[in-house]
């Protein structure tokens, strides 16, 4: 069963919330910094435009007192209708003026003159006399007022010494009443100050009103900027997440690509998903036909027979099989199977792994054959050791016979025989101790195409007395190869003369040169002969067996020990009456030689 990671580790978004914490409260102060800023403007054009209408009503009040006082002898009562009547503009509340004990002697209420303006509060005014003091205020029923006032100065110094003089004449002459206007004589008038009550009102609900834009605003600006900050590291996050998918999945791709094992996956409906290089090259089929078929109908019936035991929720391991994926090829395999189960205890499908045994299984007969060859050659050159003095004795006595017969005797011509027989024997041992001696090579970096083109000469005459036509194949980019020459040459010539021998009267021995891959170069030796049957390919080499009527049967394996002890591998195809081909393979020169 196939467990998945947990979720911890499957999350492709890790944002730290400390960062976006930070980063939104960072952004909340600036929203808060540019709130109170708008609000402290606010108030600022609200003070510069309050104050400055009270004091266009003082200096109206002053100029329309003014005026009056000059053309009409006006006095305190026309001063106290003239402030009821400016007080009935627009956002006035009030307008009064009050003495140096803050008592209010005009008002535009009149039902609060002569009545301390504010009791409890002192008012005093700063700065010049020509200048206006504001203040803001709060009223018994918590109604904000902003108040302006001033030094109430309807007349210059001049015109106000005029104005006693004149009212001094007519008084004496009884054309005024000395009781009427008292608050506004010339003692009183010099400590007087003239107070402008403002409604603000309409600017605090203008300022509430941006207050609760500018609050709306920042929520906006707060979430907009959260969601972006959230968004940014959600897209990097995202970003970098998809580049390690893609990474992760093409190692994996690439990884399972390259396996040395076949992988066979299916879904839950048996269907083939997956099926990788190594899967195509063991089973023989292509990756585009098996995609989305069911498994049966390309490979042997029932996963090769193993479809019973998965359904069983049995898992397979490592068992061995003949597997005929393809009609008239069976491969010896070895396989491992389950049931993919998800995490929520779904069937998910099936995956199958593939390991080919073919090399394993060569492999294992090269072990054997090592093990075989070791034990002959030991035995071998024991045996030939023991054997050779007896032959010489043998030898030595056979041609004392030969002397001592008739010439033309029976009994000469048999100790000569005799003789010969020794001689032959001989050979054999020989021949026998050379292939049981460990090779020794004396390497060169050789250049191949000349090498074989010199030992194909050596068996060129042969050929034309057999009429048997000599083809050389070779590729440009064959590589320089590190070997023994003369070793090489021997055991070349060992395949030349058997492939000539097999096609006794007319054929074609083809020799060719080629590279497999870049670290591999072939050498294949084809005859046209009778071929070998199959019977027999596992068989020819070994020492001393032969299917010919002469020979010692040690040629074969003398050309396996040679390749083998260049670090190569010989190869054997034959098709009966069609021919045999034989196929060395060596590695090139390697570079640091």
């Amino acid at each position: 069963m196939i467990r998945r990671a947990p979720k911890s580790l499957r999350s492709g978004l890790q944002t730290s919330p400390w960062v976006i914490l930070g980063s939104s409260a960072i952004l909340l102060i600036v929203v808060l910094v540019l709130t109170v800023q708008n609000t402290n403007r606010e108030k600022r054009n609200m003070i510069q435009l309050l104050s400055t209408k009270g004091a266009a009503l003082i200096r109206a009040v002053e100029a329309g007192a003014r005026t009056g006082m000059m053309g009409m002898m006006w006095g305190g009562q026309q001063i106290q209708q003239l402030l009821e009547e400016t007080s009935r503009l627009p956002d006035v509340l009030y307008m009064a003026v009050i003495d140096h004990n803050g008592v209010a002697v005009a008002h535009s209420d009149p039902s609060k003159i002569n009545a301390p303006f504010s009791p409890g509060r002192k008012i005093t005014h700063f700065g010049p006399d020509e200048y206006e003091n504001w203040e803001l205020v709060n009223l018994d029923n918590q109604h904000r007022v902003f108040e302006v006032h001033r030094h109430f100065r309807p007349l210059s110094p001049d015109t106000d010494q005029a104005l006693s003089h004149m009212q001094a004449m007519m008084k004496r002459h009884g054309m005024a009443s000395s009781s009427r206007n008292d608050w506004f004589s010339e003692k009183n008038r010099q400590h007087l100050l003239i107070i402008v009550g403002l409604d603000t009102t309409p600017f605090e609900e203008a300022i509430r009103t941006d207050i609760q834009t500018t609050i709306v605003l920042a929520i906006v600006l707060l979430l907009l900027g959260f969601g972006g900050f959230v968004s940014l590291f959600w897209m990097h996050n995202y970003r970098v997440t998809k580049r390690s998918l893609q990474d992760t999945s093409a190692f994996a791709d690439e990884l399972v690509n390259r396996l040395p094992v076949g992988l066979i996956a299916t879904d839950r409906s048996g269907r083939i998903t997956f099926f990788n290089a190594a899967a195509e090259k063991i089973t023989g089929l292509n990756k585009v036909r098996v995609q989305n078929q069911l498994p049966d109908t390309l490979l042997p019936s029932g996963l090769c027979g193993l479809q019973e035991r998965l359904n069983q929720e049995e898992s397979i391991t490592e068992q061995e099989m003949e597997c005929a994926f393809t009609a008239g090829r069976t491969v010896p395999v070895s396989v491992s199977a389950t049931r993919i189960i998800n995490e929520m205890g779904d069937f998910v499908g099936y995956v199958m792994i593939i390991r080919d045994l073919g090399e394993v299984r060569r492999l294992q007969k090269e072990v054997q054959r090592h093990e075989k060859l070791a034990a002959l050659g030991e035995l071998a050159a024991g045996v030939a050791h023991e054997i050779r003095n007896p032959l010489s004795s043998i030898k030595g006595l056979a041609s004392f016979f030969e002397d001592q017969f008739e010439k033309g005797s029976d009994a000469q011509e048999a100790a000569t025989v005799m003789a010969q027989e020794v001689d032959r024997l001989n050979r054999v041992i020989t021949e026998l101790l050379d292939f049981a001696r460990p090779s020794d090579l004396k390497r060169n970096s050789v250049d191949l195409k000349g090498l074989v083109s010199r030992s194909l000469t050596l068996v060129q005459q042969d050929a034309i007395n057999q009429n048997i036509v000599i083809n050389l194949e070779s590729a440009d980019d064959v590589c320089p190869v590190w070997i023994d020459p003369d070793r090489m040459a021997q055991c070349l010539l060992n395949l030349y003369l058997n492939a000539i021998q097999a096609m006794e009267n007319n054929g074609t021995l083809t020799v060719r040169i080629y590279v497999d891959d870049d670290q591999y170069v072939n050498i294949s030796v084809s005859d046209t002969g009778p071929g070998i049957h199959p019977e027999l390919l596992d068989k020819i080499f070994n020492p001393y067996f032969t299917t010919k009527k002469t020979g010692t049967g040690l040629g074969l394996a003398i050309v396996h020990k040679i390749v083998d002890a260049h670090q190569g591998r010989i190869n054997v195809e034959s098709t009966p009456s069609q021919g045999t081909s034989f196929t060395i393979i060596i590695p090139c020169q390697p570079s640091e030689i």
